[in-house]
């Protein structure tokens, strides 16, 4: 329990990360048809058109990896203290959103580039938190 209580913060910011990527990583792989297709043409104009299944697959396993690591992460800090699982998912996160920011960019859709900052911003005050 006191771990709970030490850590609350770092384990809320996990849980929302967790939500996030596992939930955008599960709907790839549920509806893989309706992602590519939807960001090819959100990508169409972009030098990146004729690599969208490529780039889906590798932020695809990202985001899983990356909502894994935290998952586990969040058992681990609370049984042992460890902080490396959920440290490892956090940066894969951050791996995930710089990424996709890259895309969103030459794409071109500066407002989807920017609610990305948010996401990146909470990536950050986790780790903050988990390493200090």
């Amino acid at each position: 329990m006191d771990l709970l209580q030490q850590h609350a913060t770092v384990i809320l910011i996990l849980v929302f990360l967790i939500v996030t990527f596992l939930q955008s990583g599960i709907d790839k792989v549920t509806d893989w048809s309706g992602n590519v297709s939807f960001i090819k043409s959100h990508f169409s104009a972009s030098p990146l058109r004729n690599m969208v299944p490529l780039l889906v697959a590798v932020i695809l396993v990202l985001e899983l990896l990356s909502g894994a690591f935290m998952f586990v992460g969040i058992f681990t800090l609370l049984t042992t203290g460890d902080t490396g699982l959920a440290i490892s998912g956090m940066q894969l996160s951050a791996v995930s959103l710089i990424c996709l920011l890259i895309g969103q960019r030459l794409a071109k859709d500066y407002a989807g580039a920017m609610t990305l900052a948010v996401y990146f911003i909470i990536v950050i005050l986790g780790l903050y938190f988990i390493n200090n």
